[in-house]
């Protein structure tokens, strides 16, 4: 049998929820600040995955307007009763302003996983990372970590929280019950209630999300507890492996296959080599759990043990598998973890790679229709708005990679620019802009926020009187912009950019990952526009570039 590598979401997935519904699997991943939010991916075999429409794609369902980097939606949960879908998500208003978070969560359903979506059912605002749970005698319990701004800021993570709900009235009912409050990792989150053979499971994230997080397991004989915590505890984590290539495993989610077999979904990190840098965010991965007297265990397939890794299995090992067996033999092999792509814009809608800051891509500032063939954007406000940016963005889910496109831009002012971006977030991003100077004419430049100071190089002329292709070639741990007049002679443009800049760990001030993409701006008149004509991204692996 074929096996499956990790991840299988490569870049941007955090936080997965994974679900079964007949003979098909389903994904949920937090999506932060970025538009549509919650990403879905669809799979009958847990190795290919096809990405579905987002529930919530539309303003009237999600509005992040205001939303700071890394606020919006927190660790969705994807459920089925047998009729409907849940979906239950965090909009996080504010997160990192003192001691409080705001933080209302929502339900919405569905009859398919396709939609229609229900209107949001507010529950609650008591903490984030709420799961719903249907238990077999028809009741649903709504669980949530618990948030506590009287404490410091380790101690804030104060328990998971258990309440009803009820469905037919549409909200929640009952007491609130305290049912853990985690266990010496702290930080305990993302919880997730099962039951099997009589035992309720409550799965959370514990350590924090960085380098020391963990998929934590208990299990009681009631719903409202005591549980007790695994005998192997945690049942999942990297922070005993050092240098092990998947790494900050934790936050994770599991369901059954037809014939009885548990597969868990969990995040991960792949720092840039010889860094602890993960530029490419936390990434979705999934592993197999045998069972042994009703505690779950990871299972390691066959054949994966590496050279040396017999260093790493001391005790109970419960390092995050490189790879997996899958539920059902392959109909073919798997796919590339990552693929090249050419993206056109003379079809009637933006491919799903593509993604928006808060609000949705109205047809009046991303427009596939005012000229045939291109995509126009209408300048936004400017780069570190947190209301209306013009950006059109996709993951970086590549170490190595290059993007290039062609761009036809008359800009009139200083105050208007177009051209390709690299970024996290407003604070930590780069952006390769053809703007205006009143004397030099059309100019281009780069442009850095590193925590938020900026910079900018001297310009370049551009005045050849048409179209710039531009572009952008990422090794690793270097990036560098380039431009051409003509689309045939390149001219690689300084300076050389630092990836470690697009990642959690370089401040220490989010949960995203890097994204690439196109954009424009005018912070004068929001009118300008910049027509591209295409986009390309285009993967590298480390030996096509190691003799370069």
């Amino acid at each position: 049998m074929s096996l499956v590598s990790n991840p299988v979401l490569p870049g941007f997935h955090p936080d997965p929820s994974i679900v079964r519904a007949g003979g098909e699997y389903y994904l949920a991943n937090s999506t932060f600040e970025w538009y549509p939010g919650v990403e879905l991916h669809r799979s009958k075999d847990l190795a290919h995955w096809e990405p579905l429409p987002s529930p919530l794609a539309n303003r009237a369902l999600l509005d992040m307007a205001g939303n700071p980097a890394s606020g919006g939606i927190w660790a969705p949960c994807l459920s089925y009763d047998g009729a409907l879908f849940y979906l239950v998500y965090t909009n996080v208003r504010s997160w990192a302003d003192g001691p409080w978070k705001d933080a209302p969560n929502f339900l919405v359903t569905a009859p398919s996983i396709e939609g229609p979506w229900s209107e949001p059912v507010f529950l609650n605002a008591s903490g984030f990372d709420p799961s719903l749970f249907h238990d077999e005698d028809g009741r649903k319990w709504l669980v949530n970590m618990e948030w506590d701004y009287r404490k410091t800021q380790g101690g804030r993570f104060t328990g998971i929280l258990l309440q009803e709900y009820r469905p037919a009235e549409k909200r929640l009912a009952g007491d609130v019950r305290k049912i853990f409050t985690g266990t010496a990792q702290g930080l305990v989150e993302g919880p997730h209630l099962y039951k099997r053979n009589g035992w309720y499971y409550l799965l959370t994230a514990e350590g924090g999300t960085q380098y020391g997080h963990a998929a934590t397991l208990a299990r009681s004989r009631a719903v409202e507890g005591p549980y007790r915590v695994h005998p192997a505890n945690p049942l999942l984590t990297s922070y005993n492996w050092p240098g092990w290539p998947l790494q900050k495993a934790g936050h994770a989610s599991w369901c059954d296959t037809p014939d009885g077999c548990t597969y868990l979904a969990f995040l991960c990190g792949r720092p840039l080599p010889g860094t602890r840098n993960c530029v490419l965010g936390r990434e979705t991965a999934i592993a197999e759990l045998e069972w042994r007297d009703d505690w779950p265990y990871l299972k390691y397939a066959p054949g994966t043990r590496q050279k040396g890794e017999e260093l790493w299995d001391c005790g109970v090992p419960n390092y995050p598998p490189l790879a997996f067996e899958p539920p059902v033999p392959l109909a073919a092999p798997p796919e590339p973890s990552s693929r090249e792509r050419r993206y056109r814009f003379d079809g009637n809608a933006l491919d799903a790679d593509f993604k928006t800051l808060r609000v949705p891509a109205d047809a009046e500032r991303y427009s596939l229709t005012a000229r045939a063939g291109f995509l126009r954007l209408r300048g936004g406000q400017s780069p570190v708005s947190r209301f209306q940016q013009t950006l059109l963005a996709r993951r970086q889910a590549d170490f190595s990679f290059s993007v290039e496109t062609y761009l036809e831009f008359a800009p009139k002012s200083f105050q208007e620019l177009a051209g390709l971006c690299w970024r996290y977030d407003e604070n930590n991003q780069y952006l390769l802009a053809l703007s205006y100077d009143e004397q030099a004419g059309r100019v281009l430049s780069v442009h850095s926020m590193h925590g938020g100071t900026y910079s900018r190089t001297e310009d370049t002329d551009a005045n050849n009187g048409g179209g710039i292709w531009l572009g952008l070639t990422v090794r690793e741990h270097i990036g560098r912009f380039r431009y051409s007049p003509d689309g045939k002679a390149w001219v690689s443009l300084r300076p050389a950019l630092d990836a470690a800049v697009l990642s959690d760990e370089y401040f220490h001030e989010g949960f995203t990952g890097a994204f690439v993409g196109m954009f424009c701006v005018d912070t004068a008149h929001y009118a300008a526009c910049a027509d591209f004509a295409y986009f390309t991204y285009t993967p590298e692996k480390a030996e096509q570039h190691a003799a370069s």
